[in-house]
């Protein structure tokens, strides 16, 4: 059996694709937190080698590891994911004007959704589902936006970091032949 068919999800991947490779794939896309278990099933591959992979990109600096609690977890640098989004921001052929605009765009966003429902940040929002009797499509668009907003307020951030290092994001080769 393939991990095409063991696992669905996969579908688009060739079939030559390793365990390691899903797993790395499946350790970058994390947005939280999680077990070397939940890992492992998402990528359809056995505990042991899961968690070997696991601590290589831990020991390589892409993921953190946590043992606070009573499961070990696992999740992504978000320093390291930031800085890797903002280069490619300055990279991707878009104007600092262009990243202002889209700037001005999300925030513009976030004021109007705390304009329309009275409230400061996505769980207040959150909030507001205990507080009122809403129908079910109203919570669920309710718990949408606060997906969406959290999300703005990552994007915010990283494209304000782009545009106020504008400059010093800027692919140079200056660094490497002062070092030769």
């Amino acid at each position: 059996m393939t991990a095409d068919e063991a696992n669905p999800e996969w579908g688009g991947l060739d079939q030559e694709t390793t365990g390691e490779d899903r797993v790395r794939m499946v350790a970058r896309q994390l947005s939280e937190p999680q077990t070397a278990n939940w890992i492992a099933t998402e990528a359809d591959w056995s505990h042991e080698p899961t968690k070997r992979v696991l601590e290589r990109l831990v020991a390589d600096g892409i993921l953190r590891r946590d043992e606070s609690a009573t499961h070990t977890t696992y999740y992504p640098d978000y320093r390291r994911q930031a800085m890797q989004e903002a280069m490619r921001l300055r990279d991707s052929g878009h104007s600092v004007e262009e990243l202002t605009d889209r700037l001005a765009e999300m925030k513009a966003q976030i004021r109007d959704w705390e304009d329309e429902f009275d409230v400061e940040s996505p769980n207040q929002l959150r909030g507001t589902l205990a507080d009122q009797r809403l129908d079910g499509d109203e919570e669920d668009h309710r718990r949408a936006i606060a997906r969406e907003w959290e999300h703005l307020q990552r994007r915010v951030r990283i494209v304000g970091f782009a545009i106020r290092e504008w400059d010093f994001l800027a692919p140079t080769t200056e660094f490497a032949e002062a070092s030769n």
